[in-house]
């Protein structure tokens, strides 16, 4: 109880170091910025009603679990991530897959195919190109009848003028520094100062 006492009288320097804590993770945020993100989107239209027309949600839930999986598998596959190195002309496919992209949650609806890098030109570019290649490919496919269904049709919706910021926003770095720097100082009362 005397310990939690004398870290509440110690306001004054909780809300120093709070300040202090966020002006530390201010000047991290722009000595060390993170990577620019970007974002394409692809229409994922699965066709429920034609391809299940008289079928039960059970086996309804399991085509669209199974169909979201192949097309999963089509945006890591081999031949989409080295067209996207190819139209790229620098990144390496294992950068790539392990840092430069991301995929969201995939389902159906709109499938967000994102790109990080530095240079945001660079990574507006890797994001579009990644969602166009994914779109031709699933097409291509859906049109061989090579593995996917028939009914499901993708559309590119946004893979031009993307919007581009970082991939942490500033505020993070604000609250991380100012909760990193109460954690210390927390410690800091508690077990090295002494009350008078």
């Amino acid at each position: 109880m005397d310990d939690l006492i004398r870290l509440l009288k110690a306001w004054r320097f909780w809300t120093v170091g709070a300040l202090v804590g966020a002006l530390i993770g201010a000047a991290m945020f722009y000595v060390a910025p993170p990577p620019y993100r970007a974002r394409a989107t692809v229409l994922v239209d699965f066709n429920l009603e034609q391809a299940w027309p008289q079928e039960t949600d059970r086996q309804q839930f399991y085509y669209l679990e199974r169909e979201t999986r192949k097309l999963e598998d089509v945006a890591w596959s081999d031949p989409v991530i080295d067209a996207v190195a190819e139209s790229d002309g620098m990144a390496r496919v294992s950068e790539l897959r392990n840092e430069k992209l991301r995929l969201s949650q995939p389902a159906e609806a709109g499938w967000h195919f994102y790109a990080e890098d530095q240079d945001p030109r660079r990574a507006q570019s890797l994001a579009s190109a990644w969602a166009q290649v994914f779109a031709e490919q699933v097409t291509q496919k859906v049109d061989s009848s090579d593995g996917l269904n028939s009914f499901i049709e993708v559309d590119a919706t946004q893979i031009e003028s993307l919007h581009t910021e970082r991939s942490i926003p500033l505020s993070t770095y604000l609250l991380a520094g100012a909760i990193a720097f109460l954690a210390s100082a927390s410690f800091l009362v508690l077990f090295f100062i002494r009350p008078a």
